[in-house]
């Protein structure tokens, strides 16, 4: 029965298409839940977002923040969170759902983005989330000094990460407006031979004592292009249950640090800004 009503709804709730200033957005509805959206930017996925049930995480990469998320403090303790990158503001969603009265900024320079997203998903009104439609990094800036628990970095245009996204300099940044407790956590999109993420690797720890990297095995070995979850901090990360969450998920993933970490980064320099680059490309392969 449940099958039948879905179908019902896949036909009666048409896909929601409008231009934004990074492309061509659409919402497509979920079939198999009932008020929740996959948005999709040029024909990548963005981010998904199940307004009945904000808690749930689809995409691997996300749930693998939200374990990030869930570690940050004890369970319901409300937190500071800064989101660079805003898609549906699914992580924002998800702490004010797992945290309530959590005190959020969301930057996402994409304000036609923003507005589609307000419009038809719209955020719970008690939720204290505030969204700025500016660059992440000068976003980032108008955060006050040792304001944040945690740093995500969840910013892709045209399906990758700005060079300016990607350096010490920004990491300092993110630093200042972390508390000495804080945590920062970033999504990262790469494939063989893996140079983005390594470089990514050192530029953390060069600012950070303490990293970890989440990944599926086939995309640490460089089989296959992917997410990778960082995760830094200066004190020292939960390693142990971070390592169980991740290897329970529906796709199990492998959590690396320490020496093994520092191995796998094969010597890769810091990146600067007067060197950055973006990340990678997807392949086309990987969207169809």
């Amino acid at each position: 029965m449940g099958r039948s009503r879905n179908t019902r709804r896949t036909a009666a709730v048409a896909a929601v298409e409008e231009p934004v200033d990074g492309g061509l957005a659409r919402l497509v509805p979920d079939p198999d839940r009932s008020r929740a959206w996959t948005l999709l930017i040029d024909g990548a996925p963005q981010s998904h977002v199940d307004l009945d049930d904000p808690a749930y995480l689809s995409f691997e990469y996300q749930r693998r923040l939200g374990h990030v998320i869930d570690l940050l403090a004890p369970p319901g303790k409300p937190v500071h969170a800064v989101h660079l990158g805003g898609g549906a503001f699914t992580l924002a969603r998800y702490v004010a759902a797992t945290r309530p009265r959590s005190t959020q900024q969301v930057v996402e320079r994409d304000a036609s983005l923003v507005h589609l997203v307000r419009r038809e998903l719209p955020l719970d009104p008690g939720a204290r989330i505030r969204v700025r439609a500016v660059d992440a990094r000068a976003g980032l800036a108008k955060v006050p000094d040792g304001w944040a628990d945690l740093v995500i970095a969840d910013v892709f245009s045209g399906a990758r990460t700005p060079a300016h996204l990607t350096s010490t300099e920004f990491l300092d940044e993110v630093r200042r407006a972390l508390k000495p407790s804080g945590v920062y956590a970033a999504n990262i999109a790469d494939g063989p031979p893996l140079a983005h993420v390594r470089g990514q690797i050192a530029t953390a720890a060069a600012r950070f004592a303490e990293l970890a990297l989440i990944a599926d095995a086939a995309v640490l070995r460089g089989k296959r292009f992917g997410n990778a979850v960082l995760v830094a901090s200066d004190l020292p990360l939960p390693l142990a249950e971070l390592t169980r969450r991740a290897a329970s998920d529906a796709h199990p993933g492998r959590v690396e640090h320490g020496r093994a970490l520092t191995d796998f980064a094969g010597g890769a320099p810091p990146v600067t800004d007067d060197a950055a680059v973006a990340s990678p490309a997807p392949p086309p392969s990987v969207f169809h």
